[in-house]
């Protein structure tokens, strides 16, 4: 008989076929999730043209899918940690993929807005979920690289989105860029089959046999025996109430700052990934071209996802996001001014870099931020406070392209919040909290299961 703790089993494991799968599908969906979430931004002049709708009004239709991300990510995020985050991921893939589909076939502002609505619970749930599966079963060693990397394919899918609107919405309109949104539903079977279940949860509903398939599959020394007890640190536990555990053991003015990060993050974010197309249009720049600043902007996001995890891995992480807000802020200000196509091409890609590259970035941090049990909890929270600001981006920044200010003030108003987001991020205590996590993972008070 042994005893394991699946968490210290985690971290040292070295990567192999298991770890490479569960990056796999967890990119997947995040491709599918980006796409979805980046479609209506490439079809709005479009959208806008054929309703008939105002540049507000827009805004607050873009607004009404990222309204449902900030439920489906508190609510579905929670919910993970009690009904399991295979089940709820697979819930999130369906409501994303048919209620985006279903958002194409829309003939009026009202009717578009439920359906993004909808679509937006699943969108908003599945980020905090894929996060934690690959935070909890990722080698220490390489984490964040794993998160950031697994999390690149929210760019990929932005990437995706523009390459088929470039090639769609000319020839079939709007509509069919919102139709191909449906595709990913079929995947839901494989995701069901494929994709490990969270170890504190099969700890917590005494699911042993599972757990034993999924620790010699992710470190094959380990050799599973008859009378083998599994435990995992108190910090860990999936007992008790977990909303309230946000708050303990020096986490609660953490978890305030980490509220505030994700709200100035996600502004930025969905004010480029909403507005960038409309604004360079009306910058004078044709449809393709204003496309292909969409395209930069995401490829610079890989860039900065991959880069920003690297960085991560190898330096104090909370460094690497303050150098990342500071571009940010900085590069945002510059695409407000004139300059030569070519360097106003870099700044959109350091924009991508530093916004949606960062975003990925602060998910890992948040990730490792939290203990195991309540992971999905933690990150659900922090994304759906913050994506009360991915719901102000479109709504502010439609208003004010509808006052017809200089360009230079539409990008000045999206830069703003990443001096805020610096600060915030500074102020998190990531010391104080590590000794209250390393004094209730002591030895005695770990949550234990034995095999039988």
């Amino acid at each position: 008989m042994q005893q394991i703790d699946v968490h210290k089993l985690s971290d040292g494991a070295r990567f192999n076929r298991f770890h490479a799968g569960v990056l796999f599908w967890c990119a997947i969906i995040i491709i599918c999730d980006g796409y979805d979430l980046a479609v209506a931004g490439i079809a709005l002049p479009s959208i806008m043209k054929e309703m008939g709708v105002t540049a507000q009004n827009a805004g607050f239709m873009v607004s009404s899918a990222l309204f449902g991300m900030m439920f489906g990510a508190i609510f579905l995020g929670t919910v993970a940690d009690k009904i399991g985050r295979r089940l709820a991921i697979a819930i999130c893939i369906a409501l994303f993929s048919v209620f985006t589909a279903l958002a194409g076939l829309a003939s009026d502002p009202y009717t578009f807005s439920a359906m993004r609505f909808l679509a937006g619970l699943g969108i908003g749930g599945v980020m905090p979920n894929v996060v934690a599966q690959m935070t909890e079963f990722s080698p220490k060693k390489i984490r964040s690289t794993m998160v950031t990397l697994m999390f690149s394919g929210y760019a990929v899918g932005g990437m995706l989105a523009a390459l088929l609107g470039k090639g769609l919405i000319e020839t079939y309109g709007w509509s069919s860029v919102f139709l191909a949104a449906g595709v990913p539903v079929l995947l839901i079977p494989f995701v069901l089959k494929s994709l490990p279940e969270s170890m504190p949860f099969l700890i917590k509903e005494k699911r042993i046999e599972e757990l034993k398939s999924i620790l010699t599959r992710m470190e094959p020394s380990y050799r599973a025996g008859a009378g083998d007890r599994f435990t995992i640190p108190a910090a860990d536990s999936a007992a008790g109430a977990p909303i309230r555990k946000l708050f303990q053991d020096g986490r609660g003015f953490s978890t305030v700052m980490f509220w505030i990060t994700f709200f100035m993050c996600l502004f930025m974010v969905y004010a480029l990934s909403s507005w960038l197309t409309k604004l360079m249009a009306s910058a004078g720049y044709s449809l393709g071209s204003a496309l292909t600043f969409v395209l930069v902007l995401n490829f610079g996001a890989v860039i900065g996802a991959v880069g920003g995890g690297w960085l991560a891995d190898r330096f104090n992480i909370k460094h690497v996001l303050i150098g990342m807000y500071a571009l940010a802020g900085v590069s945002i200000t510059l695409l407000g001014h004139k300059v030569p196509t070519e360097v106003l091409f870099l700044l959109v890609g350091l924009a991508g870099a530093s916004t949606i590259g960062t975003q990925i970035v602060t998910y890992a941090y948040a990730g490792q931020f939290y203990p195991m049990a309540i992971r999905a909890t933690g990150i659900g929270w922090a994304s759906g406070v913050g994506r009360s600001g991915a719901i102000l981006a479109p709504i502010v920044i439609g208003t004010l392209v509808g006052m017809q200010l200089p360009l230079e003030q539409n990008f000045m108003a999206m830069a703003i919040p990443a001096a805020i987001a610096v600060i915030a991020v500074s102020l998190i205590k990531q010391g104080r909290f590590t000794s209250a996590a390393k004094e209730a993972s002591a030895p005695g008070i770990a949550d234990t299961v034995e095999a039988v």
